[in-house]
């Protein structure tokens, strides 16, 4: 089932940014259209860069999204194109991607259709204005693609929690939390081998040699040798000495291996989020303070209400917020400044920094 994300702008900027960043962030352009129109104009629609002239085919697209020409959304968002505000629409497949889709929008300053309806009620043929939340994320309506006629569903912002007459939006913290584990970090290998090395020695050997001689003999035979005068056998042996070795295994060294154990401290430094639930203080007249404030300070610079009316909003929600809450303008004046210019990067913060102070200073006092 096919999911849609509706969102309405004042400034064609503004909802244009919102475009570029759905596509930056993975969103088709084929599946993503921007459509804007004005009294007296025809409208326009911007659908994957290309401007073509729709005539009835955008008031024919909302009949179809909310279900006939008669729904009250159909006749919202179209007087929404008629009084010159953008209306951006995103098909999704599923019901995660508009919530991402939706967050993306978020980001760009959509605005509230619930705020707005009284002003048109003249304008609209009877009936109550829809109850939506401030942006269409929180009215996205799923379609089936089929043969039947599409049906849509208003659905609660993602991550809160409606009951009867309450909403509950949570508040999320993380907590960090610090343990160890063992990994290896190199260590000793070691290798015993016999290795052959030449000595020499030198001992002294005794050998024997036998020698034969012969003499030339001339006298008597002296009786008492008669008794050698047979055969006889006489038998001589020589010995000799040789070298004999021996080896002896001695230990000349020893090599100790062992593990030493050491402690030490490491400090780890990371971030942890948290959100925060910025409170604005709606006065029910505000649209109308605001709009004779402009004309008695602003009218006559040129330009008209709707390039200041963000400016006081901003200025109204900074002062719940819990970062500037309870702290002087001049304190706070620098970190608005910075953060207005990084959400608005069209305005200057001179030109509009009156109107922020007064929609702060109105909430404060």
């Amino acid at each position: 089932m096919e999911h849609t994300l509706v969102a309405v702008f004042d400034h064609r900027g503004n909802a244009q940014q919102a475009l570029d960043d759905l596509v930056a962030s993975g969103f088709s352009r084929q599946s993503v259209r921007l459509s804007d129109g004005g009294p007296g104009e025809p409208s326009r629609a911007a659908h994957g860069g290309e401007d073509e002239s729709l005539g009835s085919s955008i008031k024919h697209f909302f009949s179809d999204l909310f279900g006939g020409e008669r729904s009250e959304h159909a006749r919202m968002y179209s007087e929404a194109l008629a009084r010159g505000h953008y209306v951006l629409t995103l098909t999704a497949p599923n019901e995660p991607e508009v919530e991402r889709a939706a967050d993306i929008v978020e980001r760009h300053g959509p605005v509230d259709i619930d705020e707005h309806s009284g002003q048109w009620q003249g304008a609209m043929q009877g009936g109550d204005a829809m109850r939506t939340q401030p942006m269409s994320q929180q009215s996205a309506f799923g379609s089936a693609q089929g043969g039947g006629a599409g049906n849509a569903q208003g659905r609660p912002m993602a991550g809160s929690q409606q009951r009867a007459g309450t909403t509950a939006i949570p508040v999320i913290q993380e907590e960090l939390k610090v343990g160890k584990r063992e990994v290896q970090r190199g260590g000793v290998r070691i290798y015993q081998r016999i290795v052959e090395t030449p000595v020499s020695e030198s001992i002294g050997l005794r050998e024997e040699h036998i020698n034969v001689e012969r003499r030339a003999v001339d006298k008597m035979v002296d009786p008492a040798d008669i008794a050698a005068f047979q055969e006889n056998t006489i038998e001589l042996r020589e010995t000799a000495e040789e070298a004999v070795v021996e080896k002896t295994a001695r230990m000349v060294e020893e090599v100790i291996v062992g593990k030493q154990v050491t402690q030490r401290q490491e400090q780890i430094n990371d971030t942890v989020r948290h959100t925060e639930v910025d409170i604005e203080q709606i006065a029910p007249d505000d649209d109308a303070y605001f709009r004779g404030h402009w004309s008695s300070n602003f009218a006559r610079e040129g330009g008209n209400y709707d390039d200041y009316a963000p400016a006081y909003r901003y200025g109204t929600s900074m002062a719940g917020s819990e970062v500037y809450r309870g702290r002087p303008w001049e304190e706070i004046e620098p970190g608005l400044r910075t953060d207005w210019e990084a959400r608005n990067p069209g305005s200057t913060w001179e030109k509009m920094k009156a109107a922020i102070r007064h929609g702060w200073e109105r909430m404060t006092s």
